[in-house]
């Protein structure tokens, strides 16, 4: 009987589909295993095959720990919001909302097709309103919390304003603003419920600031950190500037500690949590007040090594700090001016990154060294970053390379603090074997001590305190786009109020185009109905804004990264309307068990996701403090990009063997044009492209035109895209899902070679033979041979150690070991091949649930129990031993392992073989080792 693997596939997919297979609900009689992949943003493209790889990698986790016994939950679902579909949206007038619901239609069919045990009655999409009608509340409940650092916890903003009626806010311990004023009770209540609430915005754990931002004029909008590489957008490569602008942002430095001491108790790769500890970038160290001469500022500078304060020469403010302007002298202003503008064409992420460059520009201002009261020249360079600490550095360059390389670069005196020590050639950075010289009372101290005595004497002289700093800062919140979720709020008299809850979702309204308007107010200000009225709680045309009753809503939406950062739990119980899940739900599935996704999203969706969880649980909402607790950065599936080689100044191409000494450009070739020899079909190469239309070919003597491959990232734009419907079409499901796990270990990349497809696909049809017998199914009762037996208890065995270690390659190379065993061996035992197809559903499951059938089960082999492993099958009860002769092997001979020395040697002289050998002699000695060898000596 032929595999029809098409046919076969179309069945049990509308089977599953149907019968509601894989629904998950809760059960408290049953353990939970939350299995998750980061859900996909669903582009235009649709996906290519290095999209399923953590897919199958979680469905394979997931159908497995559905048959030992678990109550699975494997949903998925759309991070449908995004900045793709609002540009195309821009070009062609289309709505975004119905660009993505005709992607989301092509991305749901390519998922079906690789036969995925998702649960799709929990289906969520980030862009439909009763999903983001819980985004919006969760940002509400932001809004209405502080954080406290005394309890490490969330509370309710009333209670600071019960504080602030009955003490002020001195004394507090609580996540605010810099620079605060400091009031007494009286003073809070004599102020004006505008003042108070402008007070309460310094507090509130999602607040309005001035911000500088990542603008990029070409897409209208602010892009994340993340989102900016080598000063360009990632998307569309435009320019990117720095630039202030009024926007939310979300106080997650205040979970900084948290955030990176709970990074301990997560099962996560090294590198990704050490990517986090990066990114949260905690300091010890203390602030230090320069006062500037000649002005009425100060600079505040956080440093982790203020035992080296005398060794200060000059300081260096970042481009973007507030004092540049302030106090840059008249002669240095447009020097200073140039330098602002070119650093602020850098992203963050490219000046931190770029350690060669040197460049700054003097202010013409100085400083005053606290101790010395010595002048300090005060420089800005683009090494120095206005979010990071105080945006300020006391520049050490003995004891600092970009300092030192700073001041050699500028002619800067270096003096040196450090005993014994040169620093003529370089900057001495070792912390601990340290003494200090030059320095006052700090000579002769060491390490530790020197800090401390520093820091005491900062404190005595009220110049600065010891301090703790995180490079993490507070995540910009506004978008200005129009696909993304409404803000729920309104202004009066320019300050935030936020709807009421019953009153949610806030939805998205019409407007006539994508763009920001003419006077720059972002998309929404198109909207002719977009004011809030107070009165009937709706939304109301901008013309009626009488600011009594009708107020004008936030322009901005929030970013991408709002819908992915607590989706997790919306899965739980995703049709519910009164909750973002049931207590029942949270409290049953918990968190994530198992979390497959890119790695390049180890700092931003993961640390959000944190926090988010982190501040839900604080308000008791949610049951756990973190969201993943296993997770695995799937490695990506690169493609095999082809080239034709044309030469340099024509339009003629050269196939690759003829190249020689010629001079070539190579031109990316449509991979679909290429067949498994490498050779072009040149005639669909010429209707690719017009201008290749008239292009000459030099060929291969048999007339072929031979192309050149390079290992590239799969993508459009390389044309090395293989799209994964061809190979469901050619090959089958199964045979990707297996492919892909054995091209090699799922954090690795690793080349797409359909060529390579092929063997896996064989095995699957020989794995279909086992079962049959010709054109008949054959599958008997009788027992199977204890040979058949080892081998199915060694694949268990091996099979389930390699899930357990997400080493899915290998085990779909001992499935086909098992299989050739089995072929040879001619079992046809349903005691063997039964539990051989359990043992293989979660890899191929198709295949597996057409030959249960065969075999009469009526029920689907999703949930059968587990093969159980028997060790008794696989302990060897036979040696085959070398019987040797002198020392030389002449024949073996299987004997049970249970005989003794004795018997052993009994039964090998009465074998025929040793006569032969022997010829009537009698040997000298007979050395038996049980277990391993018989030498008869001569």
């Amino acid at each position: 009987m032929q595999y029809n693997f098409n046919a076969i596939e179309a069945k049990w997919q509308k089977k599953w589909s149907e019968e509601q297979t894989f629904v998950a609900e809760v059960s408290q009689e049953q353990k939970k295993f939350y299995s998750l992949d980061m859900f996909p943003y669903p582009s235009g493209a649709g996906l290519h095959v290095g999209h399923p790889l953590g897919y199958i990698a979680s469905d394979i986790v997931a159908r497995y720990k559905r048959h030992l016994g678990y109550n699975v939950l494997h949903p998925q679902g759309y991070d449908s919001f995004g900045l793709p579909a609002e540009q195309y949206a821009i070009q062609t007038g289309q709505h975004p909302a119905k660009t993505t619901q005709t992607n989301i239609k092509r991305y749901r069919k390519q998922l079906d097709q690789i036969g995925f045990s998702f649960d799709w009655s929990k289906e969520v999409r980030t862009s439909n309103p009763d999903y983001y009608r819980w985004t919006q509340w969760i940002f509400m409940q932001l809004f209405n919390s502080y954080y406290c650092y005394n309890t490490h916890k969330a509370k309710p903003i009333e209670e600071l304003i019960n504080h602030f009626e009955e003490k002020g806010n001195s004394g507090l311990n609580v996540a605010s603003d810099e620079n605060l004023t400091i009031f007494s009770a009286t003073e809070w209540k004599q102020y004006s419920p505008e003042q108070k609430e402008a007070i309460l915005l310094q507090y509130r754990l999602t607040y309005l600031a001035e911000t500088e931002v990542n603008w990029c004029p070409a897409l209208g909008t602010v892009l994340a950190n993340d989102e900016v590489v080598n000063g360009r957008s990632e998307r569309g490569g435009h320019p990117v500037h720095k630039k202030k602008m009024k926007q939310w942002s979300m106080r997650i430095s205040a979970y900084a500690e948290r955030l990176l001491k709970d990074l301990n108790q997560l099962d996560w790769s090294d590198s990704i949590k050490e990517a986090q500890r990066n990114w949260i970038g905690k300091s010890e160290g203390a602030s230090v007040c320069f006062k500037v001469k000649n002005h009425q500022a100060d600079i505040e500078v956080f440093t982790t090594r203020p035992d080296t304060i005398f060794g200060v020469s000059f300081m260096t403010l970042a481009p973007e700090h507030d004092l540049v302007k302030t106090i840059t002298t008249s002669k240095q202003k447009q020097a200073v001016e140039d330098y602002i503008e070119a650093a602020s064409l850098k992203s963050e992420r490219d000046r931190m990154a770029d350690v060669k460059t040197i460049s700054g520009v003097f202010t013409g201002a100085y400083a005053v060294h606290p101790f010395t009261q010595e002048p300090i020249p005060i420089w800005i360079g683009d090494y120095v970053l206005a979010g990071y600490g105080t945006g300020a550095v006391m520049a050490v360059p003995c004891g600092d390379q970009r300092d030192f390389d700073f001041a050699q670069h500028f002619n800067l005196p270096i003096p040196n603090v450090f005993e014994g020590v040169d620093v003529s050639k370089e900057a001495y950075t070792d912390k601990e074997n340290t003494v200090i010289t030059n320095s006052d009372f700090l000579n002769g101290l060491a390490g530790k001590k020197a800090i401390k005595e520093a820091i005491k004497a900062l404190e005595e002289k009220n110049i600065g305190q010891r301090q703790t700093n995180f490079r993490l800062r507070d995540a910009v919140f506004s978008r200005q786009r129009y696909w993304g979720e409404p803000f729920p709020v309104y202004y009066v008299n320019g300050l935030p109020r936020l709807i009421d809850e019953k009153h949610l979702p806030l939805v998205l309204p019409e407007i006539d185009e994508y763009l920001p308007t003419e006077d720059g107010a972002p998309p929404l200000g198109r909207a002719k109905n977009w004011a809030w009225n107070t009165q009937t709680n709706q939304v109301v045309e901008n013309s009626k804004t009488d600011h009594i009753s009708v107020f004008p809503l936030e322009l901005n939406t929030m970013p991408g990264w709002a819908g992915s950062s607590w989706y997790l739990f919306r899965y739980m119980d995703s049709q519910n309307n009164e909750a973002i899940a049931s207590k029942e739900a949270l409290d049953y599935w918990q968190n994530v068990d198992l979390y497959i996704g890119g790695s390049e999203h180890a700092t931003g969706h993961l640390l959000y996701a944190r926090f988010w969880t982190k501040f839900l649980n604080d308000l008791g909402l949610i049951p756990v403090e973190e969201p993943f607790k296993k997770m695995i950065n799937q490695g990506m599936i690169l493609g095999e990009s082809a080239f034709a080689y044309r030469k340099k100044g024509t339009n003629e191409f050269i196939s690759k063997n003829k190249i020689g000494n010629i001079e070539v450009d190579p031109i990316h070739v449509d991979v679909s044009m290429v067949n498994l020899s490498n050779e072009l079909d040149i005639e669909a190469f010429k209707k690719w492209r017009a201008e290749f239309e008239s292009a000459k070919f030099v060929t291969e003597e048999n007339g072929s035109f031979v192309v050149g491959r390079e290992v590239e990232k799969m993508s459009k734009s390389k044309y090395n895209v293989v799209n994964p419907d061809d190979i469901c079409e050619a090959y089958g499901a199964d045979t990707l899902r297996m492919y892909e796990m054995f091209l090699g270990p799922i954090e690795q990349a690793k080349p797409w070679n359909t060529a390579g497809i092929t063997g896996v696909h064989n095995f699957l049809r020989k794995f279909w033979k086992l079962y049959h017998n010709g054109e008949q199914f054959e599958v008997t009762d009788l027992p199977a041979s204890k040979e058949a037996l080892k081998t199915l208890h060694k694949t268990i065995k091996k099979v389930t150690e390699d899930i357990e270690n997400f080493s899915f390659n290998t085990s779909v190379s001992t499935f086909m070991i098992a299989v050739n065993e089995l072929a040879k061996q001619k079992c046809n035992a349903k005691e063997v091949l039964a539990p051989l197809a359990v043992l293989i559903s979660p890899f191929a499951p198709h295949i597996a649930e057409e030959l249960w059938e065969k075999m009469g089960h009526n029920d689907s082999i999703a949930k059968v129990p587990y093969p159980k492993f028997e060790e008794k099958h696989v302990v060897e009860d036979t040696k085959t031993y070398p019987i040797s002769f002198n020392g030389k092997m002449r024949f073996t001979l299987d004997l049970p392992l249970s005989l003794s020395k004795e018997e052993i040697e009994e039964i090998v002289m009465k074998e025929e073989k040793t006569m032969q050998q022997l010829a009537g002699k009698t040997p000298k000695k007979v050395i038996v080792v049980p277990g391993k060898i018989v030498n008869i000596v001569g």
